[in-house]
Order: structure tokens, then sequence, then C-alpha cells
């Protein structure tokens, strides 16, 4: 299995980061990004430490056998400031950037989605909303749409994966775990994207698009 977006205490998880890539190792998890929160005031701060510890749990002398991808999620910020802070967070080592969608629970900024599918990012998280122009931006700039399992994130999900077969947009399935409990099973995993409306051969292609993320980025 394969999460490229999750938390931990460098935003609003509950564990640090090598406790849930321990974790999530031991649950059978082959690849994860530590996408913690950030804006324009903590995106040096967080990348320093995820860099590092990336850097020691994939050596060869680690014992660690998952593959751990440093990342942010870019938050709340202004939508006009987002190219700049993707190419900063790529410059500053990221490799998964991530910006947090229009979801329909949060007061994100109008606009958010366009100017994050304008920007050099891998992930649209939980997009709410997003508009057929903007499913069709991101299967040109072959930006990923997340299938959201986080509560409240996941009530649009219905309406990405039917904007996405439309368009043929590259979907992945996240967690956005905050906490450890909130990794997925195989089986659970399967149900949040079967539930949002995948078929078999469609959840198949979700999964393997995580899969060829991680091979380019890692």
């Amino acid at each position: 299995m394969i999460d490229l977006h999750t938390h931990t205490t460098l935003s609003d998880g509950e564990v640090l980061p090598s406790e849930l890539v321990r974790r999530a190792e031991i649950s059978g998890y082959k690849a994860i990004a530590l996408t913690d929160h950030v804006d324009s005031g903590t995106m040096e701060s967080v990348l320093n430490q995820l860099v590092r510890l990336a850097e020691h749990l994939n050596s060869a002398k680690c014992e660690t056998k998952i593959k751990v991808l440093p990342g942010v999620e870019i938050t709340h910020m202004p939508p006009s400031l987002i190219p700049e802070l993707a190419q900063e967070a790529r410059k500053l080592g990221a490799k998964i950037v991530v910006v947090h969608g229009e979801s329909p629970v949060e007061p994100v900024y109008p606009g958010t989605n366009l100017f994050a599918l304008q920007s050099d990012i891998d992930i649209l998280a939980h997009p709410g909303l997003i508009t057929d122009e903007e499913v069709r931006l991101a299967q040109e700039r072959e930006i990923h749409l997340e299938i959201s399992a986080r509560k409240g994130h996941c009530l649009t999900n219905g309406r990405l994966v039917m904007l996405a077969r439309k368009y043929q947009a590259k979907l992945v399935i996240n967690t956005d775990a905050h906490t450890p409990r909130e990794l997925l099973s195989e089986d659970l995993r399967r149900k949040v994207g079967v539930g949002a409306g995948l078929t078999e051969e469609e959840f198949e292609e979700v999964i393997q698009n995580s899969v060829d993320l991680v091979k380019r980025r890692f």
C-alpha cells in the first residue's frame, strides 16, 4: 500500500514523523509521503526536518524497508501565492507537493483549486466541488486529484470520480491521516475507492497511479 498525504506533530498530527512511518511499515505500507500542513512562514522549518528524516530512513544502513518521501500540504494560503510556494517547496527538497483543495467542510479561499492546478504540484487534495475546467486542467498537467478517506473531505468523492472519468484525469486514494488509526487496510482502501464510484478496473488504475508517482519522485 501507498499513502501520499499524511500529517505528523510537525503540523496537526498526533505522532512524530518517525512513529507514523514505523506504524505504516508494520501495517504493510510500501511507501508513505509525510506532507504536513505548511504556509509561507512554516514551510522551510518543516521541510528541513522531514528531508533530514527521510535521508536517514531511506539510507542503505537503515533497517527501514518502507520508502519515505518528504513533502508538504500547502494549506489555506491566498491562491495567488500558491505557485511561488510550490516552487519554493521543490527547492527545499519536497518530493511530494500537495495543495489543500476547496474541501466542502473548510473555509478555503475560492480559486485555490485553479491556482494550484497551474502550479508545480503533484496532488490536489480533497478538491470539493471541482469544476469541469479544473479537472480538464488537471488532466492536461498530469496533476493527481485525491479521493479522500477523511471524514468531511470525502463528501464530494463521487462527483470527483464522475468528472475524472469524463476527462481521463488521474486519481489517487489517500488517507489524509492525522493519527496512525486513520491509516487504511487494503480492504478499507478498496471500499473507499469503490464506494466513491470506481469500477474494480478503475480502482486498480488508481492504485497504479500512486505506484507510478512514487517511482517518479523517490
